[in-house]
């Protein structure tokens, strides 16, 4: 007899529809065989479905056994596969009946998607993409999907899909014959669920740096890239760690695609309850990560750092300790928002849509250069970094050492707050978002700016001075135009005119002449 049970391939971060074909044969010899271009691990479900089976209490075919995963020509890398083929073999030999199934109002098999890793007791164990599952199901118009209990609150995100979380093989049985009750887990409320991403440093504890603060108050408001430099102790780390508290909550649909990165690759079973990413993300890579790390990559093409904090932020400490070939691995994703991983047999492509946030000293020794041998170790320094790179980056700013009567005086008046930064730029984000829909000025493109960012004579002649002066690249032209319409959003103006050019030229430190 011949069974069909649905399934599905991760590719990436999306999910392709998978058929297992259980075909089980006449009695005679018994022979079990996986077809369908499977790995090492995918081949090896035949003995765990043999004792998960067993172990159960249900009888295992004694016939000549043929699984076939379909589409034969995509390789299938996981062990997901296990529920489906056991539950496709005991279809097929007849201890699942389809007519009981009809008759009594249980799980129509033929209906829903299936995934799942067994256990040789029959416990289902956790998956990758349980998510993307979800939305492959609702896709196809299936009712819905069964997926180990644990992955069920991260499938439950996805509407009109019915998910049910089961912890044994014979639960996912008794679902199908009606002898439990078909209740499927509620429908996340993502809305309700996403939360303002907290940092544990207010900006008012850092002393001095007020222009920095309103530097990265612009970053946050655009989602523009800026680096700061400055000699060791100025609290460029400081501030670094204090910017999250100032970037606005997430949406829904950034949250749900934040959450399907993190399904695929692994990392979000245990680290919330509720199967969502609620906070925008933070990663820190340290500065001997590898270039896999930090773009992706491995046999198994998986998301790295930069797919991690898609819609949030990657911090870059002591930016030229990490080696040059690492860097310049940015240039393309920084550019695109996205970043393809191409290997022989498969290649998957993964959002990476971030604000980086790099941080380093001017020279080796974390020193300003006071001397002419001094800027010429500074040069050295910053020749680690391609100049492609820094053109890349939106705001390069000075954060300068802090004079002592600063740092000591007990009546200093109170810094610029984290709240007070964060309202600014929750009200520039808001009329980006009137203006320009989910685009933030740093994704703005060259012909979208000669419409958005309009600017007065006196600011479009101060631009093309600067350009000419400091022989700032076409690039570099559109970073200042990008930053400017920030600027003017945070002064709640329309028009772009010569203060917010002139400050917008200040933040390309690395171009001017001489540093």
């Amino acid at each position: 007899m011949l069974a069909r049970i649905q399934s599905f391939i991760l590719s990436g971060i999306d999910a392709q529809p998978c058929e297992i074909e259980v075909d089980v044969g006449e009695a005679g010899m018994s022979n079990e065989q996986i077809v369908g271009l499977a790995n090492a691990a995918v081949k090896e479900s035949m003995d765990r479905v043999r004792a998960a089976i067993l172990n159960t209490g249900y009888r295992f075919p004694q016939n000549r056994i043929l699984v076939n995963l379909a589409p034969a020509d995509v390789r299938k890398e996981e062990p997901v596969y296990d529920l489906p083929i056991a539950i496709g073999m005991l279809t097929a030999d007849g201890s699942i009946s389809r007519t009981r199934c009809e008759r009594e109002g249980g799980l129509d098999p033929r209906a829903h998607l299936f995934a799942g890793e067994l256990a040789l007791d029959g416990r289902i164990r956790p998956i990758r993409g349980a998510l993307s599952v979800a939305a492959l199901a609702r896709k196809r118009g299936l009712k819905g999907v069964v997926v180990p209990a644990e992955n069920a609150p991260e499938a439950s995100v996805v509407e009109g899909v019915d998910v049910y979380g089961v912890q044994t093989l014979a639960e996912a049985v008794a679902l199908i014959h009606a002898e439990i009750p078909r209740e499927p887990v509620p429908p996340a409320d993502v809305r309700g669920l996403i939360q303002l991403t907290n940092a544990d440093i207010d900006f008012a504890e850092v002393k001095g740096q007020e222009g920095v603060k309103r530097a990265m108050t612009v970053a946050a408001a655009g989602m523009h890239n800026i680096l700061m430099l400055g000699p060791a102790g100025t609290g460029k780390t400081m501030m670094a760690r204090a910017l999250p508290g100032i970037l606005p909550s997430l949406s829904p649909q950034e949250a749900v695609e934040i959450t399907r990165i993190y399904s695929a690759a692994g990392r979000l079973n245990g680290s919330t309850a509720a199967g969502l990413i609620t906070k925008r993300p933070v990663r820190t890579p340290h500065h001997t990560a590898s270039a896999i790390a930090v773009i992706g990559g491995g046999k198994v093409p998986a998301p790295g750092e930069i797919s991690m904090a898609h819609q949030g932020v990657l911090f870059l400490d002591e930016l030229p300790e990490f080696p040059r070939a690492v860097l310049d691995t940015l240039r393309q994703p920084l550019e695109s928002g996205d970043v393809t991983i191409s290997r022989a047999h498969s290649s998957a492509s993964f959002p990476a849509n971030f604000m980086l946030v790099a941080a380093m000293n001017p020279t080796a020794s974390g020193e300003m250069p006071a001397n002419e041998t001094g800027r010429r170790e500074m040069k050295r320094y910053l020749g680690r970094i391609s100049r492609p790179l820094i053109d890349r980056i939106d705001i390069h700013v000075e954060a300068p050492a802090v004079p002592w009567k600063d740092l000591s005086a007990t009546d200093r008046k109170p810094g610029t707050s984290t709240a007070q930064m964060r309202d600014r730029v929750a009200s520039a984000r808001e009329r980006q978002l009137a203006r320009q829909g989910e685009t933030l000025n740093a994704r703005l493109r060259g012909k979208d700016l000669d419409t958005l960012a309009p600017m007065t004579d006196d600011a479009r002649a101060m631009l093309g001075g600067a350009l000419t002066e400091l022989g700032l690249s076409a690039r570099a032209y559109d970073k200042i135009r990008r930053v400017a319409r920030t600027i003017a959003d945070i002064d709640a103006a329309e028009t772009i005119d010569i203060a917010h050019i002139a400050e917008a030229i200040q933040y390309r430190l690395l171009d001017r002449e001489g540093v």
